[in-house]
């Protein structure tokens, strides 16, 4: 290579040519190698010592140097910036500004070291300029940097060689292990794990108190990696591989439940999500998995999240599709589950090496122990010094008369120095410090207070040289300012640990293509239920639901038809209305030995839509194999009509024409062989076969039930299938007429079905309920399988008198009004 030099007024002819030869693969690798040495060590990897890269380090120093404090006010993140970069780093801001963000990010560290006032960003989006940020250390930056000016590190030279700053932090706390480490150098990187204080802590002091611990020893104190953002870590050979080797690979997974977010839709709600995982990702990944058709099931996702509940991201799952089997999905193809590589790679002594848990506690415990004695040392010497000063001091005050003749016949300060030292055999230190003596201590208090100090001094003395001299002692020191450490700064593990992904193995779901769990609910047999209060609900089973005598609200039970977990159901209103439902939509109720409980259920309000003054009477069976419907109205009209025609576009249609003011007051599906019975609020039963009433068609208006009188109307109607007529039972409360709805408690009469003889269709029935004093109509009739159940206007049990014999009896009072029976 051949190197000119020249300049204005040089001749050409006099400039002499210097050619040197250099190999270009040696001058390559020399540079490459310089290079890379300056990336691993001043840039990219962590001292194993404090956890730092040297930026980090420089950063926390520097807000020591500046006197800011954690109960200090903020500064500007651009100042801490400036002077950092000014001072010690001799980088770009950008850099540097990004270090103290990292270094204040709650979802980043475990335990973060800055302070930060203002924007410093999340997972999605990056922080505010260092212009809009102010920042301070956070109260663990103590602890980092306790006992900076007492030497207990080494000082090096800044990139000017005209500052100093430490080579390493004192680091009372473990931060390579606790907030973990991420760097890419040159032909290596590093990518560490954040783990819990309190657990490393009880580690580091086991492995102080026994240094031959094994690794299997300090696993039982460090199961796992404790990420800031919580989550699960499922599968933990990969965990022991790393800390045995230095590297290995764990999966993490989101904290996810199974809710019903609406009465009609489950989703999967969502608390924590993986380490260094935000919701935006997770959101385009799954509208992405949505157009690839890689996900199905999912209706919508919407983020929740606020400062108040935290995170909360819900998956809608549509209906008819199984919420576990969309959950496993969501692992496979989403970053709800993610994979974390360890790399323990950090700087030992100036070299790069890989460490497993043991090696890494081992490096933080010997840097401990170092600067520990260091400060012992440093604080001995000190103490020594100050008690040297004392002692002359005291001397001093003794012979404070003879101290002054010597000073006052002192020509200047340099002989009475040298006169003190010879009369009273003192050192040069303690004849200046007599020199500077203040005529304020000379008082008989301060005598006091300089023995008293003296007499400290000596004990302080004592302890540190007993520390210095015992090595088991210095340990025990240690280990109590690591348990000090760990009770100040220590907070509960966050992160879940499991060896496997429960039902499926992680390995097992990453080989497959489908999850384990169906994707679609089955088409299975079931029950829908609708209680008097008004909750409907669907279980699972094709058995019919067991019937106790248990008193309670929920477990009453008002009208209830088989169905499928795919199939429709119909619930047919007081307007002649049928309301097609799909079973999907209703909640399902958990398995029971006894009988269901409709407290799961949800209100018929949540599931469909009426009209006013419009309510639900019935529940049907779309079925086209179920027996026709029998309806009775106010007005005394029966029909019986088949469903299997029911239009299947339709989610609604009429069933009745029904004239001016009448309403349907029941209905349940009847077959040649049951009976229908209708019930009229002047007390009259009347029940016949319900072949008398030949089915028609959906618009037609019925044919005449029971013969009713002017201002009669029937109150109940329903259907008694043959087999079951020994097990019905007449439930009749009568009141008065003039008397407010829900005002009145009546009297009540519960009468055998058995009692009351058949008459023909459209006749006027036999009494049923005897009125007395102040009665005139039937409040509320009921006719079904018993035993029969009041419930009050607010669901509570209200009793029914025992079975009366007396078909036209006039009951017993009632303790409070009824609402419903079933």
């Amino acid at each position: 290579m051949a190197r000119r030099s020249s300049g204005p007024g040089i001749d050409p002819a006099e400039i002499h040519e210097t050619i040197v030869d250099i190999d270009v693969a040696a001058e390559m690798e020399t540079s490459f190698l310089e290079y890379a040495y300056s990336v691993i060590y001043s840039r990219a990897l962590p001292d194993a010592r404090d956890g730092l890269k040297p930026v980090q380090r420089r950063i926390l120093y520097q807000m020591s140097d500046m006197g800011l404090r954690p109960e200090r006010p903020y500064v500007k993140s651009a100042r801490v910036v400036g002077d950092v970069m000014g001072k010690l780093h001799p980088h770009g801001d950008s850099a540097i500004y990004d270090a103290l963000v990292r270094l204040a990010q709650p979802f980043s560290l475990r335990l973060p070291l800055v302070d930060g006032h203002g924007n410093f960003g999340s997972l999605d989006d990056g922080p505010a300029a260092a212009r809009y940020t102010e920042a301070r250390p956070a109260p663990p930056w103590n602890a980092m940097t306790a006992g900076l000016d007492e030497d207990v590190v080494d000082f090096v030279p800044n990139y000017d060689n005209k500052l100093t700053q430490p080579e390493v932090l004192p680091a009372a706390i473990p931060n390579l292990l606790v907030n973990g480490a991420s760097g890419i150098a040159v032909g290596m990187a590093t990518n560490m794990a954040p783990h819990n204080l309190v657990e490393v802590v009880a580690a580091a002091r086991h492995l102080l108190a026994d240094p031959d611990a094994t690794l299997e020893d300090l696993m039982k104190f460090v199961p796992g990696p404790d990420l800031p953002s919580g989550g699960k870590i499922v599968g933990l050979d990969g965990i022991r591989d790393a800390y045995r080797t230095g590297r290995g690979s764990f999966r993490t997974r989101a904290t996810a439940r199974i809710e019903n977010i609406t009465p009609r839709r489950k989703g999967i709600v969502i608390t924590e999500l993986p380490y260094t995982v935000g919701p935006e990702k997770v959101r385009e990944q799954i509208k992405d998995g949505l157009q690839k058709k890689k996900l199905a099931g999912i209706a919508e996702f919407v983020d929740l999240t606020d400062r108040t509940k935290g995170m909360r991201l819900v998956v809608e799952v549509k209906n008819g599709f199984n919420p576990e089997a969309v959950l496993e999905q969501l692992y496979q193809h989403t970053p709800l589950e993610t994979s974390f590589g360890m790399n323990n790679v950090a700087l030992v002594e100036g070299q790069p090496r890989t460490l497993g848990l043991r090696e890494m506690l081992e490096v933080w415990v010997d840097h401990r122990i170092d600067v520990v004695r260091r400060r012992c040392t440093y604080r001995l010497g000190r103490r020594r010094d100050r008690l040297h000063l004392v002692e002359g001091l005291l001397l001093a005050i003794v012979d404070i008369d003879e101290v002054i003749q010597v000073i006052r016949s002192s020509d200047d300060a340099s002989v009475a120095r040298e006169r003190l030292e010879s009369v009273f055999e003192l050192s040069e230190a303690q004849a200046s410090y007599i020199l500077d003596l203040q005529l304020r201590r000379l008082t008989k208090f301060s005598r006091i207070e300089l023995e008293k100090e003296e007499s400290q001094l000596r004990e302080e003395i004592a302890e540190l040289e007993r520390i210095l001299a015992d090595d088991a002692v210095l340990r025990r020191v240690v280990g109590d300012e690591m348990a000090e450490v760990a009770s100040t700064y220590g907070t509960p593990r966050r992160t879940v640990l499991l060896d496997s992904a429960g039902g499926q193995s992680v390995a097992a779901k990453a080989g497959s293509k489908a999850p384990a769990v169906s994707l679609e609910i089955a088409d299975a047999p079931c029950w829908v239920l609708l209680s008097p209060t008004g909750l409907v609900a669907q279980t699972a089973g094709a058995d019919e639901p067991v019937r106790t005598g248990r008193r309670s609200a929920h477990d009453a039970i008002r009208g209830r038809v088989r169905a499928t977990t795919r199939g429709d159901v119909g619930f047919l209103t007081s307007g002649g209305r049928v309301l097609r439902v799909p079973v999907l939509e209703l909640p399902g109720l958990p398995p029971t030995d006894g009988p269901p409980s409709l407290a799961g259920g949800v209100p018929l309000s949540e599931v469909v839509s009426l009209d006013q003054g419009e309510e639900v009477v019935a529940l049907v069976s779309l079925d086209g194999d179920a027996p026709p419907v029998a309806i009775g109205t106010a007005g005394g009209v029966v029909k019986r009509v088949s469903l299997s025609d029911a239009p299947s576009n339709r989610d609604e249609w009429d069933v009745i024409s029904l004239r001016d003011g009448d309403r349907v007051v029941g209905a349940e599906h009847a077959s040649d062989d049951d009976e229908v019975v209708f019930v009229s609020s002047d007390a009259a039963l009347l029940h016949y076969s319900a072949s008398l009433v030949r089915p028609q068609g959906r618009s037609a208006a019925g044919m005449a039930g029971i013969k009713l009188p002017a201002g009669v109307s029937a109150v109940a109607f329903a259907v008694v299938p043959a087999s079951v007529r020994d097990l019905v039972r007449v439930v009749t409360i009568a009141g008065s007429s003039s008397a407010l709805p829900g005002t009145q408690t009546g009297t009540a009469k519960v009468t055998p079905y058995e009692l009351y003889p058949a008459k023909g269709r459209a006749t006027g029935g036999v009494r049923a309920h005897r009125f007395l004093k102040g009665a005139d109509t039937l409040i509320h009739a009921w006719v079904g399988q018993g035993p029969p159940r009041a419930l009050g206007g607010a669901g509570q049990p209200i009793d029914l008198p025992a079975d009366d014999d007396r078909r036209d009896g006039s009951g017993e009072p009632l303790s409070a009004s009824v609402g419903s029976i079933g």
